[in-house]
């Protein structure tokens, strides 16, 4: 393998690297008093417990009429490429994603409300258009800082048997657009990118377990869904992987989530592999699922205690309906 030459001086003698990490923290520490990131953080926290945006002065001077919000980024970027032009090697310790077509930053995160900066490369947008629409449990407000786009809005309103009634408007987006939405009955779609678009975005989770839901364009019939925030995403995972690993003993703990409060995704996540585990502890959780007729998960219960019922009639020997 070979190692460049300021690397493996690195190895030698690590203080040039503590040093970069001192300058480019304190390239940010400049950048945050200058721009009253302590203020602005206070404010998430406060919009993360459901304080109204237009309460919070700080916060909405971000995504205003004036200029705050791109003086805040273009300070970022002034500080954080100074700094790393002159230590290369420097990290910067700020939550970051990157994938094929968007580049995301959290510059500040307090609870479930996070402020982002988002570039968005045109090049990669998917030549097809999109077949299905998510919508998700939070809210979003999103300034453009730099580039221009062209995106559809979609917006679904319920229908019966678990559709939603989709309208679609187009919009153009250039510097200085500020766009509101609700992000479980509203969803932004880009159609078009010129070159790189960057979005200032602050966002908040919405209270309450609702999922991620899915739906087809065309149609507006459900597809897919998700559980709809980060507690229930870990669970569901844990869940799946006692199940893969055998775990009987987690049955009593699966059937227990299963019949609580919470998600209906996650609580029949747990059904599930409970009854992979422990077909006796999982169908008697089943039963009193099914017997629970102010349950929203009583119908799917009781049809699948059926269709078990008529597969294997010895279940009827650890029916507590029935057995009662």
């Amino acid at each position: 393998m070979q190692v460049q030459p300021k690397i493996m001086a690195l190895r030698r003698d690590p203080s040039p690297q503590r040093l970069a990490q001192q300058c480019l923290e304190q390239a940010l520490g400049a950048w945050r008093k200058l721009h009253r990131l302590g203020d602005i953080e206070a404010e998430l926290g406060a919009y993360a417990s459901g304080i109204d945006f237009d309460e919070l002065a700080v916060l909405a001077g971000l995504f205003g009429p004036g200029t705050t919000g791109s003086d805040l980024v273009d300070g970022f970027v002034s500080a954080v490429s100074a700094a790393i032009r002159a230590h290369p090697f420097a990290q910067l310790g700020l939550r970051h994603f990157l994938d094929e077509r968007t580049a995301t930053l959290m510059l500040a995160r307090r609870g479930s409300a996070t402020l982002t900066l988002l570039a968005i490369g045109g090049t990669a947008l998917p030549t097809a258009p999109p077949e299905t629409v998510i919508f998700t449990q939070n809210q979003s407000i999103e300034r453009v800082i730099a580039g221009s786009a062209r995106a559809a809005l979609v917006r679904g309103a319920e229908a019966p048997d678990r559709r939603v009634d989709l309208i679609q408007q187009s919009i153009d987006l250039r510097a200085g657009t500020v766009l509101h939405r609700d992000g479980s009955r509203e969803a932004l779609q880009f159609t078009r990118i010129d070159g790189v678009l960057v979005l200032l975005k602050l966002q908040r989770r919405l209270p309450g377990d609702e999922p991620a839901r899915e739906y087809a364009l065309t149609s507006g019939a459900l597809v897919n869904q998700a559980a709809g925030n980060p507690r229930d995403s870990r669970i569901e995972l844990a869940a799946a992987l006692l199940g893969r690993m055998g775990r009987s003993d987690a049955a009593p703990y699966l059937a227990a989530i299963a019949e609580e409060h919470g998600g209906d995704s996650l609580r029949w996540q747990a059904l599930r592999e409970c009854l992979g585990l422990d077909t006796a502890a999982g169908f008697g959780s089943l039963c009193r699922l099914a017997a629970n007729a102010a349950d929203p998960l009583a119908v799917p219960a009781g049809a699948l205690r059926a269709q078990l019922l008529e597969a294997w009639p010895q279940l009827t020997e650890i029916d507590p309906c029935l057995a009662s």
